[in-house]
């Protein structure tokens, strides 16, 4: 993969907005300490995510369950939340076929079909729990914690589901945890009731750990090649050691956005694939963007309300909606643009009679029509002042993906030094997760207080 990064400069815009390329001199300067700090940080533990590119055991371990056991069933459902669900999910549309689960057999190569619940929203469980065959499932259960409200109800709904059917006894052969390698409930249950489990490890945390068994379990399952997962997160982890800038795609691209936001006040961080299969991708961007930097105190304590804003959006399909405003609105957005040069193409036939207006499409394909459609958002956005960089990738395969995940978290580590925050806790989730652990009843959580409605006036209310 490559960054193309010149539109993030003056004097590749209007001349007016954006960096000053002089100032990449300041941020070329800062790193090696940025660098330092990073290293720094994870021989105090900090930066687990690193040691992922090093996994040969454990993919050794779960390739040889994913051809032996779990060829025993013909659907994967994995209940998680958040980084628990939302790699799975850029695993399975950048790497398999769209509408996975709609093809035959024959065309998914006896792989299985795969749901990954994400929520509680009861009409989505049920829903599932009607469609799946509970004699042929697979089921995958994921929280680091063990303890995640959300992920334990998803397990004693299907659990129960399982018993029903099944009996206790049998159940429990379709279940396997992907939890603590040590603690917490899924792993009490695991050694109660001898169900398999696996180990998220624990110096990574949930939102970088798509590249752990959190994510190679289900993938392997479902026929994706996980060893050239970690070949590709290697690549991307051996540039980030470079010590100069400019050479460190991974280092340059968190400080680029980093500058935008200090310098410019470009607070908004656009992920923009232009591919369908990248949807998800830009979702998992999200979480991994604001949850590690938006934080209300530095690493000393102190007050600074710091954190990009991230936004998801689709080439060209955010063409006909969210550009408008990336064109013409405020001065407060870096749209990242991810492009795929090698894909499954589609020819725009010839037809005769058409209007000009048409005619000029056939014989190009759509896959170039895409591509000119970046191109021309990029140009376009470039024209109006407004900085934007291009993420571009050969191709769709395990190994490009693995780079370009273990690129961004590499990213998102770098700007933690940068911003002056602790990438890697939570504090914000971790209270409303705590508020809902009191109002559901969980022991010893009963000094966290109520939940209340909210105390509006009559005249703050509307509707019947």
């Amino acid at each position: 993969m490559r960054l193309s990064y010149g539109r993030m400069f003056a004097d590749k815009l209007d001349g007016q907005h954006g960096i000053s390329r002089p100032r990449l001199a300041d941020l070329v300067q800062r790193f090696p300490a940025v660098l330092a700090e990073v290293e720094g940080r994870r021989q105090q533990g900090e930066y687990g995510f690193y040691g992922l590119g090093d996994q040969g055991e454990v993919v050794r371990g779960i390739r040889k369950f994913a051809d032996g056991v779990g060829q025993a069933y013909d659907h994967v459902l994995v209940l998680g939340i958040g980084g628990s669900a939302l790699g799975m999910k850029t695993l399975l549309s950048a790497l398999k076929p769209p509408a996975w689960n709609e093809l035959s057999d024959e065309a998914r190569e006896y792989f299985p079909r795969i749901t990954i619940l994400e929520n509680v929203d009861p009409a989505s469980i049920a829903a599932a729990l009607q469609r799946i065959d509970p004699r042929r499932v697979f089921v995958n259960v994921i929280s680091k914690s063990g303890g995640t409200a959300e992920t334990a109800a998803q397990y004693l709904v299907v659990r129960a589901w399982l018993d029903q059917a099944l009996g206790p006894d049998a159940a429990v052969r379709h279940l396997a945890f992907t939890t603590d390698p040590t603690k917490g409930p899924l792993r009490e249950l695991a050694t109660r009731e001898g169900i398999a489990a696996l180990a998220v490890p624990p110096e990574v945390g949930g939102r970088f750990s798509v590249l752990t068994p959190v994510g190679l379990l289900p993938a392997a399952l479902i026929g994706i090649d996980i060893e050239r997962l970690i070949q590709g997160a290697r690549r991307a982890l051996d540039e980030a050691t470079r010590p100069e800038l400019t050479k460190n795609p991974a280092g340059l691209y968190s400080a680029l956005l980093w500058a935008a936001d200090a310098w410019l006040g470009a607070r908004v961080h656009v992920m923009m694939p232009y591919t369908d299969r990248l949807r998800d991708f830009a979702a998992w961007f999200v979480q991994l963007w604001a949850e590690s930097l938006g934080k209300r105190s530095d690493r000393r304590g102190q007050p600074i309300f710091s954190g990009p804003t991230p936004l998801p959006a689709v080439g060209a399909t955010d063409q006909h909606s969210q550009v408008q405003l990336f064109m013409e609105g405020p001065f407060d957005k870096v749209v990242t643009m991810v492009r795929v040069d090698e894909m499954e193409d589609v020819r725009i036939p010839h037809r005769g009679g058409l209007p000009e207006e048409l005619a000029y499409l056939q014989g190009h394909t759509l896959g170039e029509l895409l591509n000119a459609e970046q191109e021309a958002t990029a140009a376009a956005l470039s024209r109006m002042g407004r900085m934007n960089a291009t993420i571009e990738l050969p191709r769709l395969d395990a190994e490009v993906i693995g780079e370009l995940i273990m690129f961004m978290q590499l990213a998102t580590g770098f700007a933690g030094v940068w911003y002056g925050v602790n990438p890697f806790d939570q504090p914000g989730v971790e209270l409303g997760k705590r508020l809902t652990f009191a109002a559901m009843g969980r022991p010893g959580f009963s000094r966290e207080g109520s939940i209340t409605l909210d105390p509006s006036l009559p005249g703050d209310l509307v509707g019947s």
